[in-house]
């Protein structure tokens, strides 16, 4: 794998654009979260698609599709990352890889090659796999080999995460333009899914202000000891403006302006609620979700908040 460019800074994160072997434009990420020092928590975020055919209304990598990347390609961005900061012995307590930068990892079973070889690789105690999808219909037996790949090798260690961002279904066909689980489907493998030790079921809300969000809809179908909720902004990206979508998250209080109610009834009915924030300073790398570089780099408009730090 050849690096072609490197954006960003050493105390929050750096996005690098590089080229696989197999000749695919890829974008990964590596970041922390200061104070708390790289050994104590380090995240990767790699690419599985390049691309993505979804086209969710805030993410700024589905406006273009050219197939999977193989096992090879996903473990090259992985290795270079860990090469770089420590060799195969990774010392770091909390080593997060998020499969999650550019494409559903849910529509390339390359991923699951990757998880089923990563313990054989690194040395890493404490890695934690981290897959956040959409739940594509048509994908069931990727999340069944998922299933069987966390009883074997990741129990109490796997964060599970589905993409909601509104309980109202025609909005969230609006959002996710793909066919896709119900929430009924997301609920009975969640229970399934989640044994023992094992961390929660995340249901992810990148929450606009124009988002409905229900919170009985919630209370109906996801049991609060199998599920978690995380509020996130809608980060500056070219596809959140382009779509008129303004975060709800008031970035000086940490909570929803429109949507109070729906975290405070969860929160009242024993729901664990994370209001996840990240590192502003992430927007301007263009390392947060959502967040595509290429996309600035084609683009001739400039955000005011985002992709800043990226020099064309």
């Amino acid at each position: 794998m050849k690096i072609l460019k490197r954006f960003g800074n050493e105390k929050v994160a750096y996005v690098y654009l590089a080229k696989t072997s197999k000749g695919n434009i890829v974008e990964f990420v590596e970041s922390i979260q200061p104070p708390i020092p790289r050994d104590e928590k380090w995240v990767l975020i790699v690419s599985t698609l390049n691309g993505c055919p979804v086209g969710c209304l805030m993410c700024d990598a589905g406006g273009f599709y050219n197939g999977k990347l193989s096992k090879e390609e996903i473990i090259e961005q992985i290795l270079f990352l860990v090469d770089t900061r420590y060799g195969r012995n990774v010392p770091v307590k909390k080593f997060k890889i998020q499969f999650a930068r550019m494409g559903e990892p849910a529509l390339n079973e390359g991923v699951l090659d990757v998880l089923e070889e990563l313990p054989g690789i690194l040395n890493a105690p404490g890695l934690m796999p981290s897959i956040s999808t959409v739940a594509p219909v048509g994908t069931d037996e990727f999340f069944e080999r998922l299933f069987r790949l966390k009883e074997k090798h990741y129990r109490g260690r796997f964060q599970l995460q589905f993409s909601i961002h509104s309980t109202d279904l025609k909005q969230r066909d609006k959002i996710i333009p793909i066919k896709k689980w119900d929430f009924g489907k997301i609920a009975e493998y969640g229970e399934m899914f989640v044994k023992g030790k094992d961390r929660k079921v995340t249901l992810n809300f990148a929450l606009a202000k124009q988002n409905i969000v229900d919170p009985d809809v919630i209370i109906k179908y996801f049991d609060k000891d199998k599920f978690l909720i995380k509020i996130t902004p809608v980060n500056p990206t070219y596809s959140a403006t382009k779509n008129g979508l303004e975060s709800d998250i008031d970035l000086e209080t940490f909570m929803p302006v429109n949507h109070k109610y729906f975290v405070d009834k969860l929160k009242s009915n024993g729901y664990d609620v994370i209001i996840s924030i990240g590192e502003l300073e992430e927007n301007k790398i263009g390392s947060n979700c959502g967040q595509y570089v290429q996309k600035h780099l084609m683009e001739n408009e400039q955000l005011k908040y985002g992709y800043n730090f990226v020099i064309k």
